[in-house]
């Protein structure tokens, strides 16, 4: 783009910018930000790039930065927006693919933060295979209200405690105000704190991308370290196909499993996969599961935050760990060095936040992969975060079309204890777009139920559901999936411990409803229109096809 005589045009347009000689011969270096006014998790993203610009001119490059869209899916969920959320992903993927292939750069710095916007720089950052690597703006600090710590999730529930008459009006207001005290990705460790984590252990990131405080300089002193490790990058040619190999996506399903992440990450992690052309399925991650154990608890399913975790050695310390048990590839190079240099310098597990092998809090990982009829491409559930007693649930469903009557019905006391809720035509195709259901299992939570209820669907979970949500399950009910065919009554077995999810109907049954069963009429217009006719099914990542 700035070399030759040819390019003395594009060379003009670049001075007009106030570039000097000096700087037209050093390597330019996209800066691919996500800030936004909108997102509380990325409301100090500026300062993060300025911080990363900083250390690109310290290394002798120039910095260019730009902006991407982004959806804070606390704001849009349960309402029509929540549509857009998951769809955001591959428009963030694509309009970074424009940008820098329109815009030659030598290499990027990615400053993503919540939920799609990670997975959906991470694709970009796998389709072009510059030389990059990312930094987050890390976790906001956990709320607090009389003594208690609380995130997001908390305050989801107070809105079903509140409908069951047993929070009043001005502790409910008193929560809103303590829950989300700072800037940064909500504390628990939802979605977007998982795929933060989740691109530190595939070596993307720099420890503590993860676990380090939006707040603290630390992480403004990581950022202007990023901006300089790109140059060296650059130097050394190491770009995310040398990273992102098949053990690092295990090392990462490692670290899922361990630190019990968001479901979410199941779908984003097969969708990176598959970008960079590394075969994963969710029988590979099943397998990973059923051999890792969960060493941490973080809020959803407990009190303890993000913050807590980095405190006793984050993520090099889980990693090293669970090497000890030969468990993780230390030989897997990441943006500084190999995993082995990263768990060298780790604490050992401190043995309550982060517990040791010989006594996790569970032998295997915090989410498992279910199989059965209802089924038969599998779903997903967050097991790390479910009662002890709803691991294993038979009862009649409850069967609902759209996410919103589900809701109504739960506030309204229309749900009752052994009930297992059903919420179909929200899959991939059928939403369109996936939507999260952290409305609905939060007021159940709130409202007492999360231990009697199970609930199922074609659509997703927030990272700060707890509960038996099962989500994911495939195919969806748009497409003709067995989803589709239950009925208000039918007996659904939901055996978390087996792997298993099965509608109790005979079989001759469902092929008489098979057979009387056609797809809803939908009138789709704009990116939703074009996204529905082109996504892939959510068990394989809700990618579009090649």
């Amino acid at each position: 783009m700035k070399s030759g005589p040819a390019r003395a045009p594009h060379r003009s347009l670049l001075r007009a910018l106030g570039l000097t000689d000096a700087e037209m011969k050093r390597p330019f270096v996209a800066v691919v930000n996500s800030a936004s006014d909108y997102i509380p998790g990325h409301r100090h993203l500026k300062d993060i790039g300025e911080a990363v610009k900083a250390g690109i001119r310290n290394a002798g490059g120039v910095p260019f930065e730009f902006q991407t869209i982004g959806v804070c899916d606390g704001l849009s969920m349960n309402h029509e927006g929540m549509k857009y959320s998951l769809c955001s992903r591959e428009l963030i993927a694509d309009s970074i693919e424009v940008m820098l292939t329109a815009h030659p750069v030598d290499a990027a710095v990615f400053l993503p933060n919540c939920d799609k916007i990670v997975p959906g720089m991470m694709l970009a950052a796998c389709r072009l295979n510059l030389p990059c690597l990312f930094i987050s703006g890390g976790p906001m600090l956990p709320g607090e209200h009389n003594g208690t710590r609380f995130g997001l999730s908390e305050m989801f529930e107070a809105v079903g405690a509140h409908a069951q008459g047993n929070l009043s009006t001005e502790e409910l207001a008193a929560l809103e105000e303590a829950a989300c005290p700072t800037c940064g990705s909500c504390s628990g460790m939802y979605t977007a704190n998982s795929m933060n984590c989740l691109v530190e252990a595939t070596g993307m990131g720099l420890p503590g991308n993860g676990t380090v405080a939006a707040v603290l300089s630390e992480r403004l002193r990581m950022a202007k370290t990023a901006g300089e490790r790109v140059m060296e990058l650059l130097r050394q040619d190491l770009r995310p196909k040398d990273i992102l190999t098949p053990a690092a996506f295990e090392n990462a399903l490692r670290g899922e499993m361990a630190m019990g992440c968001s479901t979410n990450s199941v779908l984003h992690l097969t969708a990176i996969a598959h970008e960079i052309g590394v075969p994963l399925d969710l029988r590979e991650i099943d397998r990973i599961s059923r051999e890792t154990p969960q060493l941490c608890k973080l809020n959803p399913a407990s009190q303890v935050f993000l913050t807590d975790l980095h405190k006793v050695g984050g993520i090099p310390a889980v990693f090293r760990e669970l090497a000890r048990g030969g468990m993780i590839h230390t030989d897997c190079r990441t943006v500084d060095g190999t995993v082995a240099d990263r768990i060298a310098a780790a604490p050992a597990a401190d043995g309550e936040i982060l517990r040791t092998l010989e006594h996790p809090f569970r032998q295997d990982g915090g989410i498992a992969v279910l199989w059965g009829n209802l089924a038969p491409e599998g779903a997903v559930v967050k097991q790390g975060a479910v009662a002890p007693e709803m691991m294993q649930h038979t009862g009649p469903a409850r069967c609902f079309d759209r996410e919103e009557d589900a809701s109504e019905a739960i506030l309204s006391g229309k749900i009752r204890p052994g009930d297992v809720v059903v919420i179909r035509y929200e899959g991939p195709q059928g939403g369109p777009g996936m939507r999260e259901m952290l409305a609905p299992t939060s007021a159940l939570t709130g409202m007492g139920l999360g231990a009697s209820v199970a609930l199922l669907t074609d659509g997703r979970f927030s990272g700060a559901t707890r509960g038996a949500a099962v989500g994911h399950i495939s195919p969806e009910a748009f497409t003709g999936g067995p989803i589709a065919l239950v009925r208000d009554g039918d007996l659904i077995e939901v055996d978390i411990t087996r792997r298993a999810l099965n509608l109790l109907v005979p079989e001759e049954e469902l092929a008489a409803r098979r057979a009387a069963w056609s797809a809803p009429r939908r009138e789709l217009h704009g990116y939703l229109k074009r996204y529905a006719q082109l996504v892939s099914s959510g068990s394989r990542g809700a990618v579009f096809p090649d």
